[in-house]
């Protein structure tokens, strides 16, 4: 360990590295409370050694100060006295020690102690890596819990309660808020033709296509259900949420993934329904989720009955209703 001793005596000062160099040690000095402050902030020692009575700045108060000075890491201060009250001994507790010796201290009793504290410095460092290991396993645990497992994109859980949540803030400030709602052409088909783990592939290809298109961190792209995906564009209104759907097929359709059976393209292509809501309409002021999935799937079934391969805008008119 490297121990900071602190001891105004330079005779005692002596006495200790000896003693401690002898169990391997690494030893700092200091001759007073000012210079024990400085050392502790320079060489992070692992213990202190500190003298009660020296002249200036006690022993207590220097531990007041290491421990207001608040290193991240835990430092056992363990006091080294002549004085044995039990006012004495309380004084040290209060002011941040951890243990109290009075001098002159049996070398057998200080090296069984520093083993002790070391012991428990060991204990209190496996136990923060356990915690921190727990912390990042939670972490894991909750982006899974709003992860897709196919195409990690987040999934219906995490969009429904994300959706809400914007919903709310665009009420709040009065900002648009855009949901587009995508599903593949004929994809049922697709899988016909070309197996499940190709349909697999697909959908995987398509989520990267989503997430591409996501510029912004508010900007959520989800995985609705089967070969439905849906974007959820905060502060966006139609004329932008339309630019964005106009990406994202031109992206999909760079891919060029062959779909033999389908019936408007020879590659993949989507439909697309977008629904916009403004907190500034009086229609749209009370709007839930469930309403605005409900008018951006009627859109996206008018895209649908137009010829697929498009994206339509659900009217305000639709929305009112």
């Amino acid at each position: 360990m490297k121990i900071l001793v602190v001891d105004d005596s330079p005779t005692i000062r002596a006495g200790l590295r000896i003693q401690l160099s002898r169990l391997n040690h690494e030893v700092v000095e200091a001759g007073s409370g000012q210079s024990a402050l400085e050392l502790w902030n320079a060489t992070r020692p692992d213990l202190v050694l500190l003298d009660v009575m020296m002249p200036g700045m006690d022993g207590y108060e220097t531990a007041r100060q290491m421990r207001a000075h608040g290193q991240e890491e835990w430092v056992p201060i363990i006091f080294l006295s002549s004085m044995e009250a039990d006012q004495d001994l309380e004084r040290a507790i209060e002011a941040g020690g951890d243990d109290y010796l009075v001098k002159p201290v049996s070398p057998v009793v200080l090296g069984a102690k520093i083993r002790a504290m070391h012991r428990l410095e060991n204990m209190r460092k496996r136990l923060l890596e356990m915690s921190r290991e727990l912390a990042a396993s939670n972490r894991q645990l909750e982006m899974l819990s709003r992860q897709d497992g196919l195409t990690n994109l987040a999934n219906r859980r995490y969009f429904d309660a994300y959706l809400a949540t914007e919903l709310r803030r665009a009420s709040r400030s009065g900002e648009p808020l855009s949901l587009i709602l995508i599903d593949i052409d004929y994809f049922k088909l697709y899988n016909d033709g070309y197996g499940h783990q190709g349909g697999d592939e697909c959908l995987k290809r398509v989520a990267g296509c989503l997430m591409a298109v996501c510029n912004r961190a508010a900007d959520l792209a989800a995985r609705y259900g089967g070969e439905e995906f849906v974007l959820v564009l905060p502060s966006t209104p139609p004329e932008g949420a339309l630019r964005v759907a106009t990406s994202l097929a031109a992206t999909i359709e760079a891919l060029a993934i062959p779909h033999a059976q389908s019936k408007v393209s020879e590659h993949i292509t989507i439909s697309q329904g977008i629904v916009t809501t403004r907190a500034d309409v009086p229609s749209d002021a009370d709007l839930g989720p469930e309403h605005l999935i409900e008018r951006a799937d009627i859109a996206l079934y008018r895209a649908k009955e137009r010829g697929r391969n498009r994206a339509e805008i659900a009217p305000a008119a639709e929305r009112e209703q």
